[in-house]
């Protein structure tokens, strides 16, 4: 990847697009996907495949202001109790459906910050999966949890593993003090470093960061002196996202100054540093803001063409069926989405009535398919083999997609994509590769675009 961003590039090819962490994306879902339909695709899964399952903690001790995540802030950490038993009987309510001993290869706690669980109602939760799972015994299992570093102690780290995990992902966004008070998320060096440290004494196997560019009073120093303290760590994985700042969307966003934002060209050089100080660390690109070492399972997944994407990012098990569980929570099961309802109260009541809480989700077509593999195949492997592809789908690439073909021209012209027996996203592309993916979304044209974050 090229440490030279062309700020060309971008304003030309930079515009808002989907994540593709599902295709169609989610503002496709739709109402008319019942609880029925959910049933259906579980029942067309194989019953000896495994199962990734992502459980949703919506609950926050305090609001970040950049947040755009489905989350309840509050400090009465004893409702964490009665959610756990809601969670509990929606497993209960999926069980009879899921056949006998169902395995799980892959978990994912995500929130919110499921630390605001106590440490009963984390244990509570974690038998109530086994219940109705089989977990790997010998820590071969994926199971990775999301951890707030103001709210993970010693002795919640060593229940975590205790009870299963092996994988953390801590946000720390940025360390710098004023930008910590912009965004009412103010957590210290000394505090992260405790957490990571002891976290790699219990034998965690991954360390994952996140990191935001693009928030109130970053510039290039400061962010420089931030990246120096997270590679400090040597985590294993780093996630690098672009604040989106949608006030009309997310209530919280209302109390950033916009004033206080860096412009387009210093947030673009803000990138350009990040990337040059990950690759001189090490690291290599993944895709779409994440970025791990050479010897990581997911570069490993790369270069293997094994890697997969769904609504947790990047993951060496992305061809498992997915199932979420919580308010909000995304299942992605065969040829369908699913999604639960997104208020608390709405899906405890539900449950309450031993009703499914799917509120909305999408079945695709044939031609969804079709385009889900292709646009998959360009975010995690930067490339398409047409041959293989077509043999795939039994289609014949050119004529399929003629107009995309036609579409994709300037990109070809610009340097960023090349087109012959492959579709490759070269160097200079792959930080744009969300754009284009977006000639291959047939959905995009007839969507205000504006709903979606920019590009870079």
């Amino acid at each position: 990847m090229n440490d030279f961003i062309d700020q060309s590039l971008v304003a030309r090819y930079g515009e808002s697009a989907p994540r593709y962490t599902s295709y169609p994306p989610a503002t496709q879902f739709h109402e008319q996907f019942k609880a029925r339909d959910l049933i259906a695709a579980i029942g067309a899964h194989r019953k000896e495949d495994p199962w990734s399952l992502y459980v949703h903690i919506p609950f926050c001790e305090s609001v970040c202001y950049y947040c755009a995540c489905h989350k309840v802030v509050t400090k009465h950490h004893e409702r964490g109790g009665s959610y756990v038993s809601s969670v509990a009987r929606e497993l209960a309510l999926l069980a009879p459906l899921l056949g006998p001993a169902p395995r799980l290869d892959q978990l994912h706690w995500g929130g919110g910050t499921p630390t605001f669980l106590g440490h009963d109602d984390m244990r509570a939760l974690m038998v109530a999966i086994s219940d109705h799972f089989v977990l790997r015994p010998d820590d071969s299992g994926e199971y990775s949890i999301e951890i707030d570093p103001r709210h993970a102690s010693d002795p919640t780290l060593v229940l975590l593993r205790d009870i299963g995990f092996n994988r953390l992902s801590l946000g720390i966004q940025d360390f710098d003090p004023e930008v910590q008070r912009a965004i009412n998320r103010k957590q210290s060096y000394s505090l992260v470093n405790r957490v990571i440290s002891s976290a790699r004494a219990l034998g965690f196997k991954s360390i994952s960061v996140d990191l935001i560019y693009g928030l109130p009073h970053q510039n290039r120093s400061r962010f420089a002196r931030t990246l120096d303290r997270v590679l400090s760590f040597s985590p294993d994985r780093i996630s690098l996202f672009h604040y989106a700042h949608l006030p009309d969307r997310f209530k919280p966003q209302r109390r950033i100054e916009t004033n206080d934002l860096p412009d387009g060209p210093t947030k673009l050089a803000i990138l350009g540093d990040a990337i040059r100080a990950f690759r001189e660390a090490g690291y290599v690109y993944i895709g779409l803001d994440h970025f791990a070492k050479s010897q990581d399972e997911l570069a490993r997944a790369q270069r293997d063409r094994t890697l997969g994407r769904n609504f947790q990012g990047y993951s060496t098990h992305g061809d498992l069926d997915v199932l979420g569980i919580g308010p909000s929570a995304v299942s992605r099961i065969g040829s369908t989405y699913s999604q639960n309802a997104w208020e608390l109260r709405q899906y405890t009541d539900l449950i309450d009535s031993q009703i499914l809480p799917v509120r909305r989700g999408f079945e695709l077509s044939g031609d969804d398919q079709i385009r889900r593999d292709l646009i998959n195949s360009l975010l995690c492997h930067m490339e398409c083999d047409i041959g293989a592809f077509e043999a795939r789908h039994s289609l014949l690439f050119a004529r399929y997609f003629a107009s995309e073909i036609e579409r994709l021209a300037p990109f070809v012209d610009d340097g960023l994509v090349t087109l012959g027996d492959r579709i490759i996203v070269t160097e200079r592309g792959q930080m744009l590769v969300r754009a284009i993916c977006a000639v291959f979304d047939r959905y995009l044209a007839g969507e205000n675009r504006v709903r979606f974050s920019r590009v870079i």
